[in-house]
């Protein structure tokens, strides 16, 4: 059976509990996301930018972009979270900001650039949380489920492993 192009690191699975362990690790790999994310698109051309990670998927440039849109959002949901009682978030199409002209046609360094402050600064916040803010929330309108902090530090962990993994897979698929 063929993997799924879609997940090629899977879900994203939530522990029983979160313990210290994970939130060193999530805090980590959010740290290390932006060296990494630099370093899978290190060296290709504009035609391999455009190209779909998958079929009917997003290109290398809109997913580069989906990480500083993605991860700008998170960074507001937590300061909000960490800042009101428990806010109601604001979700947003990233399908239809994908096809935005600055996701699907800008070079890739605007957003490299700004991951790369994003992540500094959201870093500093992670690792500055007790146990209460670690369980702090937020709603999610469309679920309406209450998120803890420390639950969407692992989901953001993941989310950028996840995407870094589709442009990495696609190096390797296409032997780039």
């Amino acid at each position: 059976m063929d993997k799924d192009l879609r997940y090629p690191i899977g879900s994203f699975v939530v522990p029983d509990a979160i313990k210290e362990e994970h939130l060193l690790t999530w805090i980590h790999d959010i740290a290390e996301l932006p060296s990494q994310l630099r370093q899978a698109v290190e060296g290709l051309n504009e035609q391999q930018l455009d190209t779909p990670y998958r079929e009917e998927g997003w290109t290398i440039r809109q997913v580069v972009h989906h990480l500083a849109d993605s991860h700008m959002n998170s960074y507001i949901r937590f300061k909000l979270a960490l800042t009101e009682d428990t806010p109601t978030i604001k979700p947003y199409d990233e399908g239809r900001w994908a096809e935005m002209p600055d996701a699907s046609k800008l070079p890739l360094e605007p957003s490299l650039q700004l991951l790369e402050g994003l992540h500094e600064r959201w870093v500093i916040v992670l690792q500055s949380l007790g146990e209460d803010q670690l369980h702090r929330t937020f709603i999610h309108p469309e679920s309406g489920e209450a998120i803890r902090l420390e639950r969407n530090i692992g989901i953001y962990a993941w989310h950028g492993k996840h995407h870094v993994a589709h442009i990495t897979s696609l190096r390797e698929r296409n032997a780039w």
